[in-house]
This record gives structure tokens, C-alpha cells and sequence, in this order.
């Protein structure tokens, strides 16, 4: 009897999550009167629009994940290896994007680095998008974080870092050489869902005025019937192709080792 339930339990939970995406494609579909056609994803795609929010957007994300990797890597290294007491007080900041919502934390940014402040980053382009690259990675810092520091466990720091230093090597040449490939898979898991992330953030930029994917969503979907569900199905696409990899690049280091 509990086996029943339980998977009448999953049965509804596929339900409740694949009908609305079931919906959302056929309605995608149904641009062309009385029959299936691609049509609007063929618009979307020609959309010069589309092109440019979704290359600055992927742009972005790998900035994000550049400069959350060069943040994160060093900071949970040095705290694992020399600062353990403070690992808990870490944790508690790097968990605070989840508990701070994302509009509170652009109009700090946009109240502190306005015109007319001391540093005036909202006055060019280059320095906007810095500030929205800073957004992008306090969002993502939880994960990125909790993944490393993850992969972090998973290895002995403590006698690597001694190895290393007896060879000579200095600090950076441990990170990059010895620390950073030992964690590699856990920081590609960050550095999925960090893409994700970034590809679907719509508040940050459209505060921001940037020329993302997720404000242009937005926009399509106030001013289009077919076009939001293809950009809809398209970004779930996205989302689920992070979580795809996620999963090959865990499955490929359970192998790894396995093999070891």
C-alpha cells in the first residue's frame, strides 16, 4: 500500500510539472492557424534582438563564472586550510543572497554607485555592466560556494598543500596546479548553475537597463501571443541542458575515481 502511494505521489509530481511545459510547447506550436509549424521559434530566432540579448547574456555568464571562480576557489582553500573557526560565519554570508531579494540588493547598487556618488559606475556602459556582472555573482555565490567547498571535502588539503610547499611550489601555483584540478568537477557544477542563473536574472538587469535575455522575456511577453512560449521553452531548454551537464560531469568523476 505505501508503495502505492508513493508512486501515486511521483505520478502527481510529473503531473503538476510537466503538464504547464506540455501547454506551453503545443501553444508554441499553434502560430500558424490549424496546423503545428516552428514559426515561432523561427521568428525568435531571426529576432536581431534575440541574438544580441542572448550573446550579451552568455557573455556575461561567463564573466560571472570567471570572476565567481577566481572569489570562491581561494576563499574556501584558505578557510578550510588556516581559518576553520570561521567556516560557519562564511557559510552564513555566502547564504544570504538566498535570504536578500535580488530588487533590494540593485537599489543598494544603484543608491551607492549612482551618478552622483563617489564612484559613479552607472555612468558608462562598461561600468554598469561590471556592477551587473557583481550582481549576477552575489546571486550565484551560494552555489558556487557550497559546491566547492564541497569538492573541498572530498580531498586532503592539509597534506596536498604541505606536498606542494616541500616541492617549493608558492601559493598560486598550489591553487592552480594542485587545488583547482582536484575540485574541477565541483567547480563546473557551480559554473552550471551559475549559467542558469544568469541566463533567466531579470530583475538585476532590467533595473540596470541591460540588454539581457531575461528583461527581453519581458518584453516579449508583453507585447506577443506565440513568441514568450517559444522563448519560454527555449530557456527551460537551457536550464535543463545545465542540469544535464551537472549530472555528466558528477556521473564522469564517480567514474574517475571509481577507476582510480
Amino acid at each position: 500500500m505505501t508503495r502505492i502511494w508513493s508512486w501515486l505521489a511521483l505520478a502527481l509530481g510529473l503531473v503538476y510539472f510537466f503538464l504547464p511545459l506540455i501547454a506551453t510547447l503545443e501553444f508554441s506550436l499553434k502560430m500558424r492557424r490549424g496546423v503545428y509549424s516552428l514559426d515561432a521559434y523561427r521568428k525568435v530566432l531571426e529576432d536581431p534582438q534575440f541574438r544580441e540579448t542572448i550573446t550579451y547574456s552568455v557573455v556575461m555568464a561567463l564573466i560571472t563564472i570567471a570572476f565567481g571562480v577566481l572569489l570562491v576557489v581561494p576563499t574556501a582553500y584558505w578557510v578550510r586550510l588556516k581559518l576553520p573557526r570561521l567556516r560557519p560565519l562564511v557559510e552564513f554570508v555566502t547564504l544570504l543572497p538566498l535570504v536578500i531579494p535580488a530588487i533590494v540588493i540593485v537599489f543598494g547598487y544603484i543608491r551607492l554607485f549612482n551618478t552622483s556618488s563617489w564612484l559613479p559606475m552607472t555612468g558608462t556602459a562598461t561600468g554598469t555592466n561590471l556592477l551587473l556582472m557583481f550582481g549576477y555573482a552575489t546571486l550565484s555565490l551560494p552555489y558556487m560556494y557550497r559546491a566547492v567547498d564541497t569538492g573541498l571535502r572530498t580531498i586532503d588539503v592539509a597534506t596536498l598543500t604541505e606536498a606542494a610547499q616541500s616541492l617549493g611550489a608558492g601559493w598560486i601555483t598550489i591553487l592552480a596546479k594542485v587545488i583547482l584540478p582536484n575540485v574541477l568537477i565541483a567547480v563546473l557544477s557551480g559554473a552550471f548553475v551559475t549559467f542558469a542563473i544568469v541566463m533567466g536574472e531579470f530583475t538585476m538587469a532590467a533595473l540596470l537597463n541591460r540588454p539581457a535575455f531575461g528583461p527581453y522575456m519581458q518584453l516579449m511577453g508583453a507585447n506577443r501571443a506565440y513568441e514568450p512560449a517559444a522563448l519560454a521553452v527555449i530557456a527551460f531548454a537551457i536550464t535543463w541542458a545545465c542540469m544535464g551537464l551537472i549530472q555528466l560531469v558528477t556521473r564522469f568523476s564517480k567514474h574517475t575515481k571509481a577507476a582510480r
